[in-house]
C-alpha cells in the first residue's frame, strides 16, 4: 500500500521534531539525500554540469545546500537564485555554496539563463509543498530555458503543479524524476499530476507518520493477500459471504449473466440471483452454481442492466426486491439503473459504482441542481465530483473511468489507474459489480471492497487476454486465476 499526505500532515509531523527542525538538521537530511541522488544519476549518465533553481523558500535552501554538496563533491554546480537574502536560510545556504566552490548567480540575466541552458541536470528548488499552482513570474525565464534534453529533478514538488494534485497545470515544472521528504504528498500520486513527477524517490529524513491519515492511497498487488477474504477450513457457505444479486431484466440479460459469473468466480460461498425469466434462464446455463430466488445473504449488488422503468409483473417484482435491499439493514453496492432508486442516505453501508455520465445525472437528480450537470463537467474533475456524490448520498462512491476514485465523504481517496484500455468495453462495470459485491458480502468494508476489487479487475483484464482486446464475459472468468496468481506471488516472494 502506498499512502501520500497533505501539507498539513507533513508539516505537524515536522513540527513534532522542534530538535530536528530548529536545528537545521532536518534540512541538512533532506540536502544529503538530493545531493547522493542527483550524484548517482549524474556518475551513471556521465553529467558534469548542474544548475539549482533557487527559490525563496526553505524547499530552495534544500535545493542550494545540495547544490553545495555537488559542488564539493567535483561537479560544476550552479545555483540560480531569486535573492540569495530572502531568507536567513537561503542565505546560510549560499554562502555555503560559494565556500564549496558553487556559482551562486542572482536574477534571470543572461548568465543565469544561460547556466540554466548549458546544465545537463537541472534541480527544481522554485517552490515547494506551500507554493501555489502556477510558476511565480520570476521563475517562468528559467522554466523556458531548461532545454529537452535536460534531466530535470524536482525537489520535494515539480514547482508550479498542484500539491493537493488535482488538475495539471501547464505553465509549471514537469519533471523527469522527483525527491520527496518524509512520504509522498497527493501530487505524487494522483494520476493526473503524477506523470509530472516522473521517478519518484522517496527519502526517510526522520518523520513519524504511523498515527496519520493519509489523502490517497494505492493498493499495490502485495496487499491482495492481507485484505482478500480467505476461507479457512472452519469456513462453509454461509460464513464466506452470500451475495444476492438483482440485475438484468428482459432487455438487458447479459448483466445477470456477467454480474454472477464475476461473483461465483470470484469466490463468494453462495449467489442467489433475482431477475425475470429470462435471465434466470440464461445464469442457470451459464453460472449453475447460482441460486435462483430471493432468500438469506449477506449483501446485495443492485442495478446491472437494471431498468427502473420497466413494466410487467416480473421486472415488477425484481423492482420491488431491489427497494426492499434497500430498506434492509444489509450493505448494498448500486451500480447503473440501481443508482435511481437511491433517495438519499442509508443507515447500512452502500457503495456507488457510477460512470461519469450516471454520477452526473445523480449529483442533478439528488443535488437539486436547476440545470443538468454534464459527464464532461465530472470527467473535468473526477475526484471533486465523486466526494459531492459521497457526501449527498453518505455511501462511499466508486467512479469508474481510465482512472477509477474510490471516496467516502471525507476519508482519503484510493485511486487506480493500471487497468489495460482494452477494459472499457460493454459488461465491465457488471463484471466488476459482481466481483465487489462478493467483497462486501465477505465482510469488507466498502472502501476496502471497491478499491481491492477494481485493482482485481484489472489484473484480470490483462491476464484474459495480455495485451490485446477483452470481452467483458473472459475477464469475469479469469478473475479467479487471478486471485489465485496474487495469492501465489505473495508466498513465494
Amino acid at each position: 500500500m502506498i499512502t501520500g499526505y497533505s501539507v498539513e500532515t507533513i508539516r505537524r509531523a515536522e513540527a513534532a521534531l522542534p530538535d530536528l527542525l530548529e536545528s537545521g538538521e532536518l534540512m541538512s537530511r533532506a540536502a544529503r539525500g538530493v545531493a547522493r541522488l542527483t550524484s548517482a544519476r549524474m556518475r551513471d549518465r556521465g553529467f558534469r554540469r548542474v544548475t539549482g533553481l533557487i527559490g525563496p523558500g526553505n524547499n530552495g535552501a534544500d535545493t542550494l545546500y545540495a547544490i553545495a554538496r555537488l559542488a564539493r563533491r567535483g561537479f560544476d554546480a550552479t545555483a540560480v537564485c531569486v535573492d540569495p537574502q530572502s531568507s536567513p536560510n537561503v542565505t546560510a545556504a549560499a554562502e555555503r555554496a560559494r565556500s564549496r566552490g558553487a556559482r551562486v548567480l542572482t536574477g534571470d540575466g543572461a548568465e543565469a539563463l544561460t547556466a540554466i541552458a548549458r546544465a545537463e541536470v537541472v534541480l527544481d528548488g522554485i517552490t515547494g509543498i506551500g507554493g501555489r499552482p502556477g510558476l511565480p513570474p520570476f521563475a517562468r525565464p528559467w522554466v523556458d530555458a531548461i532545454r529537452d534534453r535536460t534531466w530535470v529533478i524536482a525537489v520535494d514538488t515539480p514547482s508550479g503543479q498542484p500539491v493537493e494534485g488535482r488538475q495539471v497545470v501547464a505553465d509549471a515544472v514537469f519533471a523527469d524524476e522527483t525527491v520527496t521528504f518524509g512520504a509522498p504528498k497527493a501530487v505524487h500520486l494522483l494520476p493526473s499530476t503524477e506523470p509530472t513527477c516522473g521517478i519518484l524517490t522517496v527519502l526517510d529524513i526522520g518523520l513519524d507518520l504511523t498515527d496519520a491519515t493519509p489523502t490517497v492511497v494505492r493498493l499495490t498487488p502485495d496487499d491482495v493477500p492481507v485484505l482478500w477474504p480467505v476461507p479457512t477450513t472452519e469456513d462453509d457457505k454461509y460464513s464466506r459471504g452470500v451475495l444476492g444479486i438483482v440485475a438484468g431484466g428482459e432487455r438487458y440479460t447479459g448483466a445477470a449473466v456477467l454480474a454472477s459469473t464475476a461473483a461465483v468466480t470470484a469466490g463468494a460461498g453462495m449467489v442467489r440471483y433475482v431477475g425475470p425469466q429470462a435471465p434466470t434462464d440464461l445464469v442457470r446455463q451459464t453460472a449453475p452454481e447460482v441460486v435462483p430466488g430471493e432468500g438469506r445473504v449477506q449483501a446485495w449488488c443492485i442495478g446491472s442492466g437494471l431498468d427502473p422503468e420497466a413494466t410487467g409483473e416480473e421486472a415488477a417484482e425484481q423492482l420491488a426486491a431491489a427497494r426492499a435491499a434497500l430498506a434492509s439493514d444489509l450493505p448494498v453496492l448500486l451500480d447503473a439503473g440501481g443508482l435511481d432508486l437511491l433517495d438519499g442516505p442509508r443507515g447500512a453501508p452502500t457503495l456507488l459504482t457510477p460512470h461519469a455520465g450516471e454520477c452526473a445525472r445523480a449529483l442533478t437528480r439528488l443535488g437539486g441542481r436547476t440545470s443538468d450537470l454534464t459527464r464532461a463537467e465530472v470527467e473535468a474533475d473526477p475526484l471533486e465530483h465523486a466526494r459531492m456524490l459521497a457526501r449527498l448520498t453518505g455511501a462511499t462512491v466508486l467512479l469508474k473511468g481510465a482512472v477509477t476514485h474510490v471516496v467516502d465523504a471525507d476519508g482519503p481517496v484510493h485511486v487506480h489507474d493500471e487497468a489495460p484500455a482494452w477494459l472499457a468495453t460493454a459488461g465491465s462495470g457488471d463484471v466488476l459489480a459482481g466481483l465487489v459485491g462478493t467483497l462486501l458480502a465477505a465482510g469488507l468494508d466498502p472502501t476496502t471492497a471497491a478499491s481491492l476489487g477494481v485493482l482485481v479487475h484489472g489484473r484480470a483484464a490483462e491476464h484474459a487476454n495480455p495485451g490485446g482486446p477483452v470481452r467483458a464475459l473472459a475477464v469475469a472468468h479469469a478473475i479467479g486465476p487471478t486471485i489465485a496468481a496474487l495469492l501465489t506471488e505473495s508466498a513465494q516472494v
